[in-house]
């Protein structure tokens, strides 16, 4: 029986796993959960997962959350090609150094910004937040300056979850991503990965939404919001 993910195609988190289902050839079966409309509170949701939060894994009863574990899961347990998530000690301590990274940093960062943006009404973002996210994309930078990828000279999950993460958050950014020429170089590698638009396809509801967002509240502070980036 093929694992089943718990999800919403717009979340990054998701879209990572995503690709590295794609990548390593698993079929996931894909059940919705519309954070809109609160499915992610429902008891039967909340029995999996008290944290209410998408992706959640179902594999044969194996229930696991948080895109960084259940790559690093799937990758282990399906993967012929452990190089995604390498059993070398060092180089997975890189990898694991960056999903931290993602998950304290990179992503978290940004999901105040846009949570606010599309949860919360906000009407204005405050400065200290949008630098804190354009911070965490300058240390991505300087990591790319001493590696291909992120974690080394071939993809990893932490490229799956960095991709996820800066594409999404690119409209929060005072400056195009095309100011980043290490960021530049690195995501037009993943870009032409044959699982990328595992990606694109959330990738381009989500950035809709946001622009929807923009587009629906006259009030909204604005001149940090650049869906076009």
């Amino acid at each position: 029986m093929a694992p089943t993910l718990y999800m919403i195609i717009t979340s990054p988190p998701v879209r990572s796993v995503l690709m590295c289902a794609k990548a390593i050839g698993v079929d996931l079966k894909s059940v919705n959960v519309d954070l809109f409309v609160g499915d992610h509170h429902k008891p039967e949701f909340l029995k999996m997962n008290p944290q209410h939060t998408v992706p959640v894994l179902d594999d044969d009863g194996f229930i696991l959350t948080d895109s960084h574990a259940i790559m690093s899961y799937l990758v282990s347990k399906y993967g012929k090609d452990k190089s995604l998530y390498p059993t070398d000690l060092q180089q997975r301590a890189l990898v694991d150094h960056r999903l931290h990274f993602d998950s304290s940093i990179l992503f978290a960062r940004g999901l105040i910004v846009s949570w606010s943006v599309l949860f919360e009404g906000a009407k204005e973002i405050p400065q200290k937040l949008l630098d804190q996210l354009f911070e965490a994309i300058h240390m991505v930078e300087k990591f790319l300056q001493k590696t291909k990828y992120v974690a080394g000279d071939h993809v990893t999950i932490a490229d799956f979850s960095f991709v996820t993460s800066i594409t999404s958050w690119a409209p929060y950014l005072p400056v195009p991503l095309k100011e980043f020429p290490k960021i530049t170089a690195w995501l037009k590698k993943m870009k032409e990965l044959p699982y990328y638009s595992e990606n694109q396809i959330g990738l381009d509801q989500f950035l809709q939404m946001v622009k929807t967002r923009i587009q629906n509240e006259p009030g909204l502070n604005k001149k940090c919001i650049n869906v076009t980036t």
